[in-house]
């Protein structure tokens, strides 16, 4: 493999809070060496003058979702042009495939690596709990614990659940279905049970889920859950929680909406005691970005449940007041249907750096940093990623800090950044000025 020399950079240094200015050579997918400006005297067979822009670590993604194989890597491809390079995907209970399925089709590559959670609700599709309003059986629970005791040999970073999703699901049964994990340092990732009021309580069920497992628990995109009046009560049930000594964090993102199907238990009958149809705008179809009605909703829900449906529902103030907490990181929530869905999957990173942290000031270019790559990387057992650091694996992005910003829209949710010069992956450039040079540079990394 060939070496690769950056020059002029402006590398994070988490350890000092600062960023200094460095060169870097990297070779054989690694960060070989880092030194003062004009110091690396080894020739390369590519260099990029970074011209003083940041050279960060590629961003992990904390909260993903795969492609469906009809959609092939539309998502991951927006996800790496806004930098990221990792993404902990599987999440909220559902995968697209079988995880020895999807591992299978990562061989040939992909644009970014991926790390899997074990999907809850997919296992009760598979063992036939087909009722999303009713518990599984214990025959089923037991189907669905020798699944996972097969797909553990692809080492998965733990369950995924989505309680919103399936209100049929119990914690007695989540907790038993756990059991069929090794005991390893798993993760339990989770869409709560429910927003608005009970948005605290259903905080409070994800900590006596992780006191009763031992796993480590993640909150799912914490502001779309408590970013309607409830951040303050969710985020003093989480640090209540933590000084008690339960291991649980949070991933957001910075969106006063949220997005999800337009034909799951979200938006069953009582959730409209809570917002208005027109809250919720459709994202495909002959009504593309249209508000909707009742009459629209009712007949979209029937005709096509899957398609994906925008709800402007949070409140940016309290998503700022999640952010502003240590434990709570970047997730983007990405996923696209048909090039269809929320801003989210092409424009969370940049624009957390753009309108965030230099618009808002709301929080340092390393804080928003580190909770974009080191607390991810940590999170997950990613010891060779999230720093720029000798031997540490050379996925990168070069950004410039004063033009870095979001593009996507809601009603053009796929557009590209601007601001990003390059990103990097195992030593090679994956994307440069948006254009992808590179897609298959990415693979499936086991949970360790």
């Amino acid at each position: 493999m060939s070496a690769l020399k950056i020059v002029n950079a402006r590398i994070p240094d988490y350890e000092q809070d600062c960023i200094k200015e460095a060169d870097l050579l990297i070779r054989d997918g690694k960060i070989e060496k880092i030194a003062s400006c004009g110091e690396i005297a080894e020739d390369a067979q590519a260099t990029i003058d970074a011209k003083g822009q940041i050279v960060s670590a590629g961003f992990v993604d904390m909260h993903a979702h795969e492609d469906s194989p009809e959609n092939a890597y539309f998502t991951s491809e927006c996800c790496l042009k806004m930098g990221v390079t990792t993404k902990i995907a599987g999440n909220c209970g559902e995968i697209y495939d079988a995880l020895p399925k999807f591992v299978e089709r990562l061989k040939d590559g992909s644009p970014t690596n991926y790390m899997m959670f074990i999907g809850q609700n997919t296992l009760r599709e598979m063992v036939g709990a087909d009722d999303r309003y009713a518990p599984s059986t214990p025959e089923q629970i037991e189907k669905m614990k020798e699944i996972v005791k097969e797909w553990l040999a692809y080492s998965p970073v733990g369950l995924s659940c989505g309680f919103e999703y399936s209100p049929g699901v119990t914690l007695d049964e989540t907790v038993e279905l756990l059991k069929a994990f090794d005991g390893k340092d798993y993760i339990i990732s989770v869409h709560f049970r429910s927003d608005g009021p009970l948005a605290p309580k259903s905080t409070e069920e994800l900590v006596e889920l992780s006191k009763r497992s031992g796993y480590k628990a993640q909150m799912s995109h914490i502001g779309s859950c408590s970013a309607v009046g409830y951040m303050r009560e969710t985020l003093d049930v989480l640090e209540k929680a933590r000084a008690e000594g339960v291991d649980i964090m949070a991933d957001c993102y910075p969106y006063n909406a949220f997005c999800t199907g337009i034909g799951t238990a979200v938006f069953d009958e009582e959730s409209f005691s809570k917002w208005d149809y027109s809250d919720l705008m459709l994202t495909a179809g002959p009504h593309k970005n249209e508000r909707c009605t009742k009459e629209l909703f009712e007949k979209i829900r029937k005709e096509d449940p899957d398609m994906y449906v925008v709800a402007f529902v949070m409140n940016e103030d309290e998503i700022e007041m999640a952010y502003k907490q240590p434990y709570v990181m970047v997730g983007s929530d990405c996923g696209f249907v048909d090039k269809a869905g929320h801003p989210r999957g092409a424009g969370t990173f940049p624009r957390i750096l753009g309108r965030l942290v230099r618009e808002k000031k709301a929080m340092s270019l390393l804080e928003a940093l580190k909770k974009m790559t080191v607390i991810p990387a940590q999170r997950v057992n990613l010891r060779s990623k999230g720093e720029v650091k000798e031997g540490y694996d050379a996925d990168l992005v070069i950004f410039d800090e004063n033009t870095i910003i979001d593009r996507a829209t809601f009603e053009e949710p796929t557009l590209p950044p601007e601001g990003i010069s390059y990103v990097i992956m195992n030593g090679e450039i994956a994307v440069k000025d948006n254009e992808i040079l590179n897609g298959r540079l990415g693979r499936y990394i086991p949970f360790e």
